[in-house]
């Protein structure tokens, strides 16, 4: 899963960030407007966790632009502001959630989580086809309830594919799912194709039928 985090404090930044790599998030960290616009327009994150007090923009502006341009990334407010009326301005600017700082990390990782369930699974914890499941809190795989051991990117791929099941993804969006900005320094994504290779032979070796399919010259589809 990936995130962003928009933040301008540098502690609490770090803080945020070495958390929740350790819980396996793919996470980025911005501490200003201009930046985080950059980040916002170039990838799609499955949570946004926003400072509405940005040193050069107002954090409320940049939700405000998101939710106009029809982009459905989870959004989290973390701020200062501890009101009644603070928090149901960010609720209506279409933040998914308000946390007033300070906070504790592990309540912070299960509003994520929670939001996580609600925009991907409509609240329960497990991605299911057929007998293919995917834990999203333990972070598993199993086949007619035998275990399916996967990477780190193989998972990512695999819950990335899902979410977006029966539509195409390119190349170059499965790239920036699993690797987000350090795909700008890379030069052609023929490892996006050894990942699903390695997918597919996993989830084959277990006995499932082939869920996802090559679409030629546009990206891969899993078909349920």
């Amino acid at each position: 899963m990936k995130l962003l985090v928009i933040e301008d404090e540098h502690s609490l930044l770090q803080s945020i960030l070495e958390y929740f790599t350790q819980e396996d998030f793919r996470c980025e960290g911005v501490a200003t407007y201009s930046d985080a616009i950059k980040r916002i327009d170039y990838f799609d994150y499955d949570c946004i966790i926003l400072d509405i007090n940005l040193p050069d923009g107002s954090g409320l502006k940049l939700l405000e632009d998101l939710r106009k341009s029809k982009k459905d990334d989870g959004v989290i407010i973390i701020s200062a502001r501890d009101s009644l009326d603070d928090k149901i301005v960010g609720l209506n600017y279409g933040a998914d959630d308000y946390l007033t700082k300070p906070f504790h990390l592990s309540e912070l990782n299960a509003r994520i989580k929670a939001l996580i369930r609600r925009k991907y699974t409509k609240g329960v914890d497990i991605l299911e086809v057929g007998n293919l499941k995917v834990n999203l809190s333990s972070r598993t795989v199993t086949y007619n309830d035998r275990s399916v051991a996967l990477t780190k990117n193989e998972y990512d791929l695999l819950a990335y594919l899902l979410n977006n099941k029966n539509r195409v993804v390119d190349k170059q969006a499965i790239a920036e799912h699993i690797y987000g900005d350090q795909t700008d320094n890379m030069p052609s994504f023929d490892f996006v194709y050894s990942h699903v290779k390695n997918l597919k032979k996993k989830l084959k070796d277990k006995g499932c039928e082939d869920l996802i399919q090559t679409v030629y010259g546009l990206g891969y589809k899993l078909t349920i």
